[in-house]
């Protein structure tokens, strides 16, 4: 029974973090980041995967001064908080869901982030305009860098071609396919020196700190790769259908609250980096193999 439970949690840790991912796109996304005021426009913008800087920047002589300042000194922090923000139009919901999720984010924090958010060109002017207002109001300076999706989706496409068949709600384009496996891999997209990080979907709120949120890594044990809650929703007991149809007996998909194994929930994802650049056993799970191993096992199926 242990070794079924191992396996339960490598497919729900896949299947958590692949089916939250989805449900962000579907539904809406949020969050927030840090103070140190001097100047008019406490902002400092690291450009990665390029792009032109939005308009919404009335001193831009300013901020280029700030990109060069961060390139040259490459100024790490241990709080870095990542976001997927893309397909964005002025008319989406999500885009007042995001300017909720960064308010938040930067009204409570008392610790210096780095915003990691993964966009697209057009979604991108959005966000660095809602970005750039909040950190404005709240007078805090913030490292912000924006990464391109497209390019973010060739670099792990490794991934995506071994995940998509299996858990995409929609198979059909690269690209879309690609957004719901970007989590997999952000230890190959971060940098070397980040050693943790925070993903959270933008349909969050913060009411405290970010620090406290961060503070769980030190109960992390000495194997522990991610930090995940257990899935509220009844979503596993849909997906393993097949599988607890022909295992009556099987706590898989039942609720936490009953001692059962109801799926972990990636709407925040805490990662140690360095462990999964380091960790043999990650590869493994994510291979082409293991995932066509568990997912027939258990009868995986995509749900949508």
């Amino acid at each position: 029974m242990r070794l079924s439970r191992n396996i339960f949690i490598k497919l729900t840790l896949l299947g958590a973090i692949l089916l939250a991912v989805l449900y962000c796109f579907q539904i809406s996304n949020g969050y927030y980041s840090k103070f140190n005021s001097q100047n008019k426009q406490n902002v400092i913008v690291n450009e990665n995967h390029s792009t032109t800087l939005g308009s919404n920047f009335k001193n831009q002589t300013y901020v280029n001064k700030f990109i060069k300042s961060l390139d040259n000194t490459k100024k790490s922090t241990d709080y870095n908080v990542w976001c997927i923000f893309t397909k964005i139009t002025n008319n989406s919901p999500m885009k007042r869901k995001f300017r909720i999720f960064t308010d938040s984010l930067i009204k409570y924090t008392s610790v210096e982030i780095t915003y990691h958010v993964i966009t697209d060109n057009e979604s991108r002017i959005i966000a660095e305009g809602i970005i750039n207002n909040i950190i404005l109001a709240y007078k805090k300076t913030i490292q912000v860098q924006y990464y391109d999706v497209h390019k973010l989706a060739l670099q792990l496409e490794d991934i995506v071609s071994v995940m998509s068949p299996k858990f995409s709600s929609k198979p059909g384009t690269y690209y879309s396919d690609a957004l719901f496996f970007l989590s997999l891999g952000l230890h190959r997209i971060a940098s070397e020196q980040q050693k943790l990080a925070v993903m959270l979907d933008v349909d969050t709120k913060f009411r405290k700190d970010i620090k406290e949120l961060f503070k769980e890594f030190d109960n992390f044990g000495p194997d522990a790769l991610f930090g995940l809650a257990p899935e509220l929703s009844p979503v596993y007991r849909h997906v393993l259908y097949l599988y607890r149809t022909q295992n009556p007996s099987t706590e898989f998909g039942e609720a936490y609250s009953s001692g059962g194994y109801p799926g972990y929930n990636s709407g925040v994802v805490l990662f140690n980096l360095e462990r999964l650049r380091n960790s043999l056993e990650y590869d493994q799970i994510v291979s082409r193999d293991m995932v066509e191993h568990i997912t027939t096992k258990y009868s995986f199926f995509r749900v949508c």
